[in-house]
């Protein structure tokens, strides 16, 4: 059973007050607070058992290599990899499309070739393949999501043509929460011969993910936003295209052999992952999973679902403020302006008087800003912590907003 007020005893910052106010945190799609096992588990890592992993044979280094890779295992179980080897670990999802991009599609793209896109994307899934059209001349083609924010299968694989050599896909908007088929699209593309690529870095904190049964080629996560330490994440890559990837980054860990003329590497996925890693941090990450996975991941998808309906409820009988897109299907995110001159940022400063913490920005999808005929939304995401009695004192901090900036 889904008890929201145990969860939140888990996570310290909950209780604290900002501006003499009780805290509302909404603003965990840009980063989740912490659960206290997390904090407590890395705390006791640096005090107790902290040393560099691989190769040190002494207790501490087997100690700190074991905590390690039993990482590896627990993302693999997260997201039903078929092999741990299929998890590279990275500082996060940008990492992880950025070593898609440099590794696999660098070598392998030529001038006119194309990557098909949505313009739902956050810019970590946008920048790396704008490198490879100024470095390489491949073309960018993009996909507008429907009017309510939705994102069709059948149009993002009516961009594919015989010239497309990867698909690039959110499974769900940071921006809107807009969730994406991404299986559908992975069928489609099979189809075609074109792989997927998912950032998978919103979705995966809010409900279960199967890329066995997704069917994709790629799925990146981020652990700061699964209730983890920033500086840690993964990425999935199929064997079959970890099998056509050329190394990124040169060091210790990634190789085989040394010498002055030659160089031999590491097997998969050691391969990717160059230098000394984010021990402690991935670590920190295999905790929090661990403890999404206690909680069971369709439990928090089903009070995620409730929150976002009244949530969507309360928002919307609020005749004077502009809420973009609420597809469908999504993640509790909710991004909006309010009528007239105000700006996203005046409403953040007066919420935080509230102690509501929002986020208003550009959000880094600036193409999708651009779609909405915005330049800035202010944007309310929740998390498996968040309650009706919050949404509540958004909506009266909004009232406050209207009051002041009208």
């Amino acid at each position: 059973m889904f008890d929201v007020e145990k969860i939140r005893a888990d996570f310290p910052i909950l209780s604290r007050q900002i501006n003499g106010k009780p805290l509302v945190y909404l603003d965990s799609g840009a980063s989740a607070q912490k659960p206290r096992v997390v904090i407590d588990a890395m705390t006791r890592m640096y005090e107790e058992d902290y040393s560099n992993v691989h190769r040190g044979l002494h207790t501490l280094s087997n100690i700190s290599t074991e905590k390690y890779e039993g990482v590896r295992g627990i993302v693999a179980r997260f997201l039903n990899a078929p092999s741990e080897d299929e998890i590279i670990f990275t500082t996060g999802s940008t990492e992880g499309i950025n070593l898609v991009s440099y590794a696999w599609a660098a070598p392998r793209f030529q001038p006119g070739d194309e990557i098909v896109l949505s313009v739902l994307e956050h810019h970590a899934n946008i920048v790396p393949w704008h490198f490879l059209r100024e470095r390489q001349g491949v073309v960018l083609k993009w996909v507008e999501p429907e009017a309510d924010g939705s994102l069709p299968a059948e149009k993002m694989l009516e961009a594919v043509t015989d010239r497309t050599k990867l698909i690039a896909v959110t499974h769900m908007s940071n921006v809107l929460g807009s969730l994406v088929d991404v299986k559908a699209i992975a069928a489609g593309a099979r189809e075609k011969g074109v792989p997927v690529l998912v950032d998978g870095s919103q979705a995966a904190v809010h409900m279960p993910v199967d890329v066995a049964d997704l069917g994709v080629d790629f799925y990146a996560i981020t652990g700061h936003k699964l209730y983890g330490p920033s500086g840690s994440g993964a990425i999935w890559i199929a064997k079959e295209r970890q099998a056509e990837m050329r190394p990124f980054l040169g060091g210790g860990d990634m190789i085989d052999t040394v010498t002055r003329d030659t160089v031999t590497y590491n097997h998969a996925p050691m391969t990717f992952e160059a230098g000394t890693p984010g021990i402690v941090q991935q670590y920190g990450m295999g905790v929090a999973i661990d403890y999404m996975m206690g909680i069971g991941m369709t439990n928090i998808a089903q009070y995620e679902a409730q929150l976002r309906s009244y949530a969507h409820e309360r928002l919307s009988g609020l005749n004077w403020l502009n809420l973009s897109p609420v597809p469908p299907q999504g993640g509790a995110i909710f991004s909006m302006t309010l009528n007239g001159p105000a700006h996203p940022h005046d409403m953040s400063t007066i919420l935080d008087k509230r102690g509501v913490a929002i986020r208003a920005g550009s959000h880094c999808a600036m193409p999708l800003m651009q779609h909405l005929g915005v330049s800035a939304t202010a944007r309310a995401s929740f998390a498996m912590y968040n309650t009706r009695a919050e949404v509540d004192t958004l909506v009266s901090a909004l009232e406050l907003c209207h009051e002041l900036l009208a």
